[in-house]
C-alpha cells in the first residue's frame, strides 16, 4: 500500500527535477495530456508529473526516491496499450515515468545474432537496426512506429509471427529492470544457454510494469528471409480455414510465417474506412485467411501456389489472389494491419482478445457468434486474428444506427462476459496479447484459481512490497 503521507507536489517536482532536469518533467495540463489518456480515449487519468528519464541511472534514481517517499510510480512505454495499463488513475499522485528518451540502439552482434537496445526503441527502430546488419527481428504488430521494445516486453507482445518465432517471450535473451525500490537487475547477456536457477528476466515479461521498469534488452536476431509468398484466400468458412492452415504447414514444413483469418465484416469495414484500397478478391467473401511462406527457397511461389491448388481440390479454397509484386504483399498486409484502426476510428467495437486451442477455434467462433447475436443481433461480426496460433480478435461492432457508447453501455458487458467465459470453457485464455491492464484485471478472478493467484501476489509482494509500482494494473484486490 501507498503511504497516505505523501510528499508535497511541489517537493517532488523539486526532487525529480534534480534527478533528471527541469526540461524533463512535464506539469502543465496541455504538456501532460497525452501521456495520461490511452491510445483509444477510453481510459483518462491524472499524474502529478510526467517524468522523462535519459538513461538507466536516472530511472533508478527516481524509483528509489519515489520508493523512499511512498510515491506511486506509472511506467509507460509508447501508450499503445488497449486495456489502460499505461495510464495512471485519476488520483492525481502517480509519477509517470516515460522511457521514450531512452531510444539508443547499443549493440548489433551479427554473430551471435542479438540486437541489444534501450527499451525506449520503437519496434520499427528495432526492426530497421536488425535490417541494416542484414537480419530480422520478427516481431510485427501494427503500432510499430509507436510501440516501444520495453512495453513490447512488458506485455508480451505477439502479432502476426508468434507461429513461426513466437512472442515477445520467445525473443528476449537478456533483459535489464529497475526495481521498485531502485535497484537496477541486469541480465543484459546474449546467452541462448543459462541453467544457472530460475530465469528472473521472465519475471519481467508480461508483468505490465508491476515487478520493475525494463530498461534494456538483448533480443534474438534471424536471419532474413530470401524469398517470401504472400496470398489472400477466400475460405468456405474458419472450419476450412483450419483444415487449409494444415495443408500449408504439411506442404510448407517451418515456411509458414503468418496465417491471418479474416471475416468479411471486417474486410468490408476497413476497405470502407482506407477508401482508396480494393479488395483483393472478387466481391466480399464471408470469410478470408492471409497466408505468408517465408525462408531462403526460392521456390516458394510455387509452393504457395500447390498449397492452394490442393485446397481447391479439397474444397477449402473458394477464391485466391497470389501477390505478384513486393506492392501486392505490401496491399494484402495493410488491409490485414488496418482493421484495429478502423474499428477505433468507427467506435463502439468490443475488443475480445482470446485463445483457444486450434482444433476448438471454428467451434468457439460459431459459438461465440450465436451468443453475441443472441444479445445484441444487430452487431457487425468483425472477427480476426491470428489463427495459426490460435488467436482470435472477437471484436463485435455497434450496429450502424447505434452509437457507440450506447451500444458500450448496454451491450458490453453481458458479450465479454459470454466470450471470455466460453474461451475459459474451450481450455483457452481471455487476454492472448493485449495484457490485462484495467480492463481485465477483476476477470482474473473468475478464470485464474486461487493458487494461480496467490503465487501472482507473492511475486509482487516480493518485490514490490509497498505497491508502489502500478498500482491498480494486472492484479485484481485481494
Amino acid at each position: 500500500m501507498t503511504s497516505p503521507l505523501l510528499p508535497s507536489p511541489a517537493d517532488t517536482l523539486t526532487a525529480l527535477q534534480a534527478i533528471v532536469g527541469a526540461d524533463a518533467c512535464r506539469t502543465e495540463p496541455d504538456d501532460v495530456a497525452g501521456f495520461v489518456t490511452d491510445y483509444r480515449g477510453l481510459y483518462r487519468g491524472s499524474a502529478h508529473v510526467v517524468v522523462l528519464p535519459a538513461d538507466t541511472d536516472q530511472v533508478s534514481r527516481v524509483m528509489a526516491w519515489c520508493h523512499e517517499h511512498g510515491v506511486p510510480v506509472v511506467p509507460q512505454g509508447g501508450n499503445t496499450s488497449l486495456m489502460g495499463g499505461a495510464v495512471p488513475d485519476d488520483t492525481g499522485t502517480a509519477v509517470l515515468v516515460n522511457l521514450r528518451r531512452l531510444n539508443r540502439v547499443l549493440a548489433v552482434d551479427t554473430t551471435n545474432d542479438t540486437l541489444t537496445v534501450q527499451a525506449g526503441v520503437t519496434l520499427h527502430g528495432a526492426r530497421m537496426a536488425a535490417e541494416q546488419a542484414g537480419r530480422l527481428f520478427p516481431l510485427r504488430i501494427g503500432s510499430e512506429g509507436s510501440c516501444q521494445i520495453g512495453g513490447n516486453l512488458a506485455t508480451n507482445a505477439g502479432g502476426t509471427a508468434v507461429l513461426r518465432y513466437g512472442n515477445m517471450r520467445d525473443l528476449v535473451l537478456g533483459l535489464e529492470a529497475v526495481l521498485p525500490d531502485g535497484r537496477v537487475f541486469s541480465s543484459l547477456r546474449g546467452l541462448r544457454k543459462d541453467n544457472t536457477g530460475y530465469d528472473l528476466k521472465q519475471l519481467f515479461v508480461g508483468s505490465e510494469g508491476t515487478l520493475g521498469i525494463i530498461t534494456a534488452a538483448v533480443l534474438k536476431l534471424m536471419p532474413q528471409p530470401r524469398a517470401t509468398a504472400v496470398a489472400f484466400v477466400a475460405v468456405a468458412d474458419p472450419a476450412a480455414a483450419v483444415a487449409l492452415l494444415g495443408l500449408a504447414k504439411a506442404r510448407s514444413g517451418q515456411a509458414v510465417t503468418a496465417f491471418e483469418l479474416i471475416s468479411g465484416t471486417a474486410l468490408r469495414l476497413v476497405l470502407d474506412y482506407l477508401g482508396d484500397v480494393a479488395s483483393p478478391l472478387a466481391g466480399t467473401p464471408g470469410w478470408m485467411v492471409l497466408i505468408e511462406l517465408s525462408g531462403g527457397d526460392d521456390s516458394l511461389q510455387q509452393t504457395l501456389v500447390d498449397v492452394l491448388e490442393a485446397g481447391m481440390e479439397d474444397g477449402l479454397v473458394q477464391d485466391a489472389a497470389i501477390a505478384a509484386s513486393l506492392s501486392d504483399a505490401e496491399r494484402f498486409w495493410r488491409i490485414r494491419e488496418e482493421i484495429s484502426d478502423a474499428q477505433t476510428r468507427t467506435g463502439g467495437s468490443i475488443k475480445c482478445d482470446v485463445s483457444v486451442p486450434l482444433s476448438r477455434i471454428a467451434d468457439f467462433i460459431a459459438e461465440a457468434t450465436r451468443q453475441t447475436l443472441a444479445i445484441e443481433p444487430h452487431a457487425r461480426m468483425v472477427i480476426y486474428g491470428h489463427m495459426g496460433d490460435g488467436n482470435v480478435h472477437f471484436n463485435p461492432l455497434r450496429p450502424a444506427d447505434v452509437p457507440g457508447k450506447e451500444f458500450l453501455a448496454r451491450s458490453y458487458a453481458a458479450i465479454s462476459h459470454a466470450v471470455d467465459g466460453l474461451a475459459h470453457a474451450e481450455h483457452g485464455s481471455v487476454s492472448a496479447e493485449h495484457g490485462i491492464g484495467v480492463a481485465k484485471r477483476d476477470d482474473l478472478l473468475l478464470y485464474k484459481s486461487a493458487v494461480e493467484l496467490d503465487m501472482m501476489r507473492a511475486i509482487k509482494a516480493a518485490l514490490d512490497p509497498q505497491g508502489l509500482l502500478n498500482p491498480g494494473k494486472l492484479l485484481p484486490p485481494a
